[in-house]
């Protein structure tokens, strides 16, 4: 969960010609599958897609973070560039400690990312609903770990094969201080 300070702001009221202000306000946010899943169904369209979003999409993302109650739309506006800066390190970050080696790239296009798409996999490998929750991010690395364990190992290549089996006997070859 991310606490982000909303800075007030001095509005001018033209019926009572006096300028009231608003408070600091205290939001929390969770960029989680759910907040993706109210923004995909205020949309309707994927939100993972690698296409641009227009600056009322992007905020209207951020609004399908807050877990802070009875909040008006319009706070979205007094978004601070820090306030920006700090969601935006947030989504992004990894939100584990789960580290991938370097795993070929898939080739091809691969298929669209949408909330019931990730609701599948969760189903498809019993990951109980709650992680719903989760950091989106966290929810990834675990779908992408069961994804790993639940495949069966790919086989070496010819190649591969001999440079290991090279690299083994070389190793020994060191440790037993043999030449052969």
């Amino acid at each position: 969960m991310l606490k982000i300070i909303v800075p007030g702001n001095e509005i001018y009221n033209q019926e009572t010609e006096m300028f009231t202000t608003n408070q600091d306000l205290v939001l929390e946010l969770e960029h989680s599958l759910i907040s993706l899943s109210k923004w995909e169904s205020i949309y309707e369209k994927p939100f993972l897609s690698s296409g641009k979003k227009a600056p009322e999409e992007i905020l209207g993302y951020v609004y399908a973070m807050l877990l802070t109650e009875n909040i008006d739309e319009s706070v979205m506006f007094r978004l601070s560039q820090d306030n920006i800066e700090q969601i935006n390190r947030y989504v992004e970050s990894k939100h584990s400690a789960t580290t991938f080696g370097n795993m070929p790239e898939r080739k091809g296009r691969g298929e669209t990312i949408t909330s019931e798409l990730i609701y599948y996999w969760m189903v498809a490998f019993n990951i109980p609903f709650e992680c719903q929750f989760w950091h989106l991010n966290r929810l990834f690395a675990l779908i992408r770990i069961c994804n790993i364990k639940n495949s069966k190992p790919k086989k070496m290549s010819r190649n591969e094969l001999a440079a290991r089996n090279r690299e083994l006997n070389e190793q020994r070859r060191r440790t037993l201080n043999t030449s052969g």
